[in-house]
């Protein structure tokens, strides 16, 4: 029998999502009770949500959640099947490294030249940033996995 083992990308979202709805709970019991608004929980939970955004693609990409042409690419032979999930994941990988690359661009220039800060709680802006580039790691060894997954599926004879 297979356990299920809980991955660390769906452990950090799972976290993510709990401190997103809590601190948004109490912001909403806030106004009910206190009638004021905590400024700093919209700056919280924008910024996990793209935290989770970015977990969220990871998971999806291990699951081969992603959407995709599969009308033709049923259709095909395993060696052209083969060289489309191959060209797919590379394509998949080079969006990511743009990515990393202009949010590692900002870090640098937050860090060094801006100095910038978030508007609420006054943390230094490239704190949010970096979670993009540090959980695109996950993206990325998922992108292999759901890549020689596929590969086992189309020897296999599955899709």
């Amino acid at each position: 029998m297979k356990k299920n083992k809980i991955k660390p990308e769906e452990l950090i979202a799972a976290i993510l999502l709990f401190i997103m709805a809590s601190i948004a709970f109490v912001n909403v019991l806030s106004r009910w009770f206190f009638h004021l608004s905590f400024a700093f929980t919209e700056e919280i939970t924008i910024h996990f949500y793209v935290w989770m955004t970015t977990l969220g693609i990871a998971i999806a990409f291990e699951r081969g959640a992603h959407l995709g042409m599969i009308t033709i690419y049923e259709k095909l032979p395993k060696v052209p099947r083969k060289i489309a999930a191959t060209i797919s994941s590379l394509i998949a990988i080079l969006l990511f490294l743009i990515v990393d690359y202009y949010a590692i661009r900002e870090i640098y220039m937050d860090i060094t030249l801006f100095h910038m800060e978030s508007e609420a709680l006054r943390i230094p802006q490239w704190i949010y940033t970096i979670g993009t580039p540090i959980f695109s790691l996950f993206i990325f060894k998922n992108i292999v996995k759901g890549t020689i997954k596929e590969f086992q599926n189309i020897e296999g004879g599955t899709l």
